[in-house]
């Protein structure tokens, strides 16, 4: 009963947050009622605009999701204008809910075993010689990475946030904990908000994964801005953009970034950074590629 209290708690701050949002004007109802007592839109104002009762309404925003139909997750995401992150969200939110009263089997309670990226992943990672690629989990452990992208992310692989406990460098822990992060990354309030954003869409879509439970209760221990930035309920889907880097040996470098889900092995992400030719970034990315040849060369580990 304890996690199904809980997955009703996080329906019920999402739905409340995100509805707090929306301003009549911006929903259309400018004319509607008298004295506001809330920010956003009231839980009538959803239902109306969702076509559903205001007690039905109601039962779904205090965390009911159980046998709530795709349709009507449509129409409240509609009605609250979710983009596709949230709109993502919402419906795994859902589907945990439904999946709530059903056993679990043992496999999915144990502790996962180690992701590992399959050797011709590796090998397309090294193949991408003038580009910075790695490839990420989840809870944005860095699980492997081609040349540059390790000399990219030097400052989060040679961290003190690895430790004998923890091994592999992670960006939502370098980023909290490290303070080396707050130079590393030019813009860092958008680095953070970005990383939270997709520890808590993970969250929803892997919500029985006790290694990103434990990540997320260590940094809400540790940090009370990720607490601030976890009790917003942000999602995001993190597949395209532009990111800023203050690399300890190049210095200032603006990179552009896809990334694409490795669709054969669930859960893992591809991060490819290029920049486009001629810019002061294109030299210095040039400058890190034969630093790294240089630093490896003389024999320091990958």
């Amino acid at each position: 009963m304890e996690g199904v209290n809980a997955k009703s708690t996080e329906v019920r701050d999402f739905l409340v947050t995100r509805r707090a949002k929306i301003t009549p004007d911006r929903a259309g109802l400018q004319h509607y009622g008298g004295n506001r007592r809330v920010p956003g839109l009231r839980r009538e104002e959803v239902a109306m605009l969702a076509g559903v009762s205001a007690d039905y309404y109601t039962r779904v925003e205090k965390g009911n999701l159980a046998g709530v139909s795709d349709s009507v997750l449509d129409a409240i995401a509609g009605a609250l204008q979710l983009d596709e992150a949230e709109r993502v969200y919402l419906f795994d939110l859902a589907r945990a809910a439904n999946a709530a009263g059903r056993p679990r089997t043992a496999a999915a309670q144990r502790r996962r075993s180690p992701q590992r990226v399959r050797p011709v992943v590796q090998q397309i990672l090294d193949s991408m010689t003038t580009t910075a690629a790695f490839v990420r989990n989840g809870r944005l452990d860095i699980l492997a990475t081609n040349m540059l992208g390790r000399a990219l992310y030097s400052p989060v692989f040679d961290s003190s946030t690895r430790t004998s406990s923890v091994s592999l460098p992670n960006l939502a822990r370098f980023g909290f904990l490290d303070p080396a992060a707050r130079d590393y990354f030019p813009d860092y309030d958008k680095s953070c908000h970005t990383s939270v954003a997709i520890l808590r869409t993970e969250a929803g879509r892997d919500p029985h994964n006790r290694d990103l439970s434990d990540l997320i209760g260590e940094l809400s221990t540790r940090s009370e801005d990720f607490r601030t930035r976890w009790a917003a309920h942000d999602v995001r889907l993190h597949r395209t953009g532009t990111k800023c880097f203050c690399h300890p040996v190049v210095g200032e470098l603006t990179l552009a970034f896809e990334a694409m889900d490795l669709t054969a092995d669930s859960g893992l992400t591809l991060t490819a950074y290029t920049v486009p030719p001629d810019t002061p970034s294109t030299e210095r990315l040039q400058l890190l590629a034969s630093w790294v040849a240089t630093t490896l060369t003389a024999g320091r580990p990958r």
